[in-house]
C-alpha cells in the first residue's frame, strides 16, 4: 500500500475530512488531496507531524515492514488499528472494560486451578 491509500484510511478512520486534517497541521487542503491522490509525498517534517496526530509511526505511513518486527497475529494489528480510531474517551472505555474483562479472566483461571 502507499502513503496516499495508508493516509486515506487514516482520515475515513477518524472520520474527519482533508480539509479538517489540513486545518489541524497547517497544510493546504489541496496538498492533503494531493497526498491522498499519490500525486505528491510529504517531506520529511510533514510525515513526522502526520505520524504524530495520527498516532502512528513514519514506518506505518510508509507502509515499511522490518522482517523481524512484523507482527504474526493480525488480530492484534487490527485491534490495534480500530483502537488508534477511537476517540480519546472511548479509548478510556474500552481500556477499562479489557482490564474488567482480564481480571475476570484471570480469576475464573485460578478458581479452576484450585479444583
Amino acid at each position: 500500500m502507499v502513503f496516499g491509500d495508508i493516509l486515506r484510511n487514516l482520515i475515513e478512520e477518524k472520520c474527519i475530512t482533508q480539509k479538517e486534517l489540513g486545518n489541524q497541521l497547517n497544510i493546504a487542503p489541496s496538498t492533503i488531496g494531493n497526498y491522498v491522490r499519490n500525486l505528491r509525498e510529504p517531506d520529511y517534517q510533514t510525515l513526522k507531524q502526520i505520524a504524530s496526530y495520527f498516532n502512528v509511526s513514519t514506518d506505518y505511513l510508509l507502509d515499511y515492514h522490518c522482517d523481524e518486527v512484523i507482527s504474526e497475529n493480525h488480530k492484534e494489528d487490527e485491534l490495534l488499528r480500530i483502537f488508534r480510531a477511537l476517540s480519546d474517551q472511548q479509548k478510556d472505555l474500552y481500556l477499562a472494560q479489557g482490564k474488567l474483562f482480564l481480571s475476570q479472566s484471570f480469576g475464573e483461571h485460578k478458581s479452576n486451578s484450585k479444583e
